[in-house]
């Protein structure tokens, strides 16, 4: 199976991280994640998780460098997932998509259950790593 391209932001402000929880209709149901979703064809990953923020949370962004690359294997896909380094130029984070949007501090991450692929670059930021 090919893996799907999915981009997600790691935005923080005040020792706080910006995270959303998946709609409880569809797959990974009620799972925390980064912000972001699916490269479309011809797009590149930062232009992709520009138009991810600005669709699903009204933010516009500034997507800065990669900072946590990992490939995943669900029941139902397999997933290649670049987190960027990202900051907000513009707007407040609304849940347009049905999500709840939340802003964690870096000691609660791994108190809520985040997707899978997640999960390491969870461990990272609660040991404080970058």
């Amino acid at each position: 199976m090919t893996a799907k391209r999915v981009v997600a932001a790691l935005i923080e402000n005040a020792g706080r991280f910006l995270v959303q929880r998946r709609r409880l209709d569809g797959a990974r149901a009620g799972l925390w994640e980064f912000p972001g979703g699916k490269r479309e064809p011809g797009e590149s990953d930062e232009a992709a998780l520009a138009r991810e923020c600005r669709e699903e949370l009204g933010l516009s962004v500034e997507v800065g460098p990669l900072v946590f690359e990992t490939e995943h294997a669900y029941p139902d896909l397999t997933v290649s997932l670049g987190l960027f380094a990202c900051r907000i130029l513009d707007g407040t984070a609304v849940a347009k998509e049905g999500q709840l949007v939340s802003w964690l501090p870096r000691a609660e991450l791994a108190s809520v259950p985040f997707c899978e692929a997640d999960l390491e670059l969870v461990r990272r930021l609660s040991e404080g790593q970058p």
